[in-house]
């Protein structure tokens, strides 16, 4: 242990990231910038070679830092995974996708632990960030690394430590984020905190296992899923009732204390907060546990798309006009503001909920020319006129996206259902209609 300890201290310490995406690239950045010889794999070709070029693919990484640190030698990436016998930390940050069944589906994560195994060496530290459910590190993990014949807390170290990357976040990035770790045993966790510790500007919370840091990242997004499934539920309320759910919120948040706001929307969106709950409800059964409260909140998220097409349709029905080949133009496909990722978008899932009933559907997105989903392409028009707008029979804002004209939207469409208040500073409100 005081073997890789000082290695880390020292910065001779080499680093290893398996996984280039939205988490694995900015840690594996960070790393470099640290100081650290740091290696990313990835089974992409195309991520390999637009690193090995310094070109950034990813908006949390700055490009000018990924230039620095690939020309300095200092970060380097392979599809070639023979190159772990060189590292002395590996990271793994691979997808942990839900299969059709609703199920985790975790098999990048095992077979990235096999694929270390014919390079472990004594010393290693092999840390799991890849979102999963309690238990993932030490029952499937640690068995696969200990057939390299290798001993856990004496001859390598494993360990959990969630990732929190927020994409989009002005504040808060990889460096400056508070981190948890837990290890199998004692030893792994001090090895794990002191990498992290040489690393990120933040603190570093040490947890008593593996299955704690796993359990608290459920914890976080579960609680998230929970209140928005709550504040949606209202809203769908407040409707019936005639009262404006986004007042009512901003009135509440006026309290200075025991009450945190949340805000309803087309559903969740992002790999963690739609996936999570789906983790933890299927490992308690397991257990004959039912997580009750969750799987209620994930049931009203999940039907918020359906509730924004039969809302859709209730407006042109006020209008005489039938949703079965109306023109409909969704403004944002991505699944938060003012960033290019569509993972588990609820825009896409109004896009489908609406196409299912008949209507003409196009969208517009400045960060997103085109997507695949269910390996359809789609593509979206290349610029937001006022012909575009007003040939629409219906505008939905689906993504708040900052640099959006709300007036010159509101002033060139027949109506607009705005389902996250992006247009509330428009003064001109009579063709906008709030989730």
């Amino acid at each position: 242990m005081e073997k890789i300890i000082k290695k880390l201290l020292d910065k001779t310490a080499v680093l290893g990231v398996i996984g280039l995406g939205y988490v694995g690239l900015p840690l594996a950045v960070e790393k470099a910038k640290a100081g650290y010889r740091t290696i990313g794999f990835d089974i992409q070709d195309e991520k390999v070679n637009m690193v090995n070029a310094g070109k950034n693919y990813i908006g949390d990484v700055v490009n000018a830092d990924l230039e620095i640190i690939v020309n300095s030698g200092l970060f380097t990436a392979t599809i070639n995974f023979s190159e772990v016998a060189k590292a002395d930390c590996v990271c793994i940050c691979v997808p942990t996708p839900l299969d059709q069944y609703q199920q985790p589906d975790i098999s990048y994560v095992k077979s990235s632990a096999e694929s270390i195994v014919p390079y472990m060496h004594k010393g290693m530290l092999i840390v799991l960030e890849s979102t999963t459910y309690p238990g993932t590190t030490e029952e499937l993990l640690l068995p696969i690394l200990e057939s390299s014949g290798l001993k856990c807390g004496e001859d390598f170290f494993l360990a959990f430590s969630p990732e929190r990357v927020d994409p989009g976040n002005l504040l808060y990035k990889t460096k400056n984020t508070p981190k948890v770790v837990g290890g199998v045993t004692k030893n792994c966790t001090e090895v794990a905190a002191a990498l992290y510790e040489s690393i990120l500007e933040a603190p570093i919370h040490q947890v008593s296992s593996p299955a704690v840091a796993e359990m608290e990242k459920i914890l976080e997004n579960t609680y998230r899923n929970i209140n928005i499934g709550l504040v949606n539920e209202l809203a769908i309320l407040c409707n019936k009732m005639g009262i404006n759910i986004w007042e009512v919120i901003d009135a509440a948040k006026s309290k200075p204390y025991g009450f945190q706001a949340f805000y309803p929307g087309p559903g969740l969106g992002g790999h963690c907060i739609p996936l999570d709950p789906y983790y933890l409800s299927w490992k308690a059964r397991e257990y004959g546990f039912h997580t009750s409260m969750i799987e209620s909140s994930m049931m009203v998220n999940d039907r918020m798309a359906e509730y924004c097409a039969e809302r859709s349709s209730k407006i042109l029905n006020r209008y005489k006009k039938s949703i079965n080949g109306s023109k409909i133009l969704l403004l944002g496909i991505a699944y938060k503001q003012d960033i290019a990722d569509y993972r588990e978008s609820p825009a896409i899932r109004v896009f489908e909920e609406l196409e299912k009933l008949g209507a003409e559907i196009n969208y517009y997105d400045p960060y997103i020319e085109e997507y695949t989903f269910h390996g359809k392409k789609k593509t979206g028009i290349r610029s937001l006129t006022r012909e575009v707008l007003n040939e629409s029979d219906l505008v939905i804002i689906t993504t708040a996206h900052t640099n959006f004209d709300y007036n010159y939207i509101q002033k060139h469409s027949n109506f607009v259902f705005d389902t996250k208040n992006a247009m509330k500073n428009v003064f001109d409100r009579h063709n906008i209609e709030l989730l």
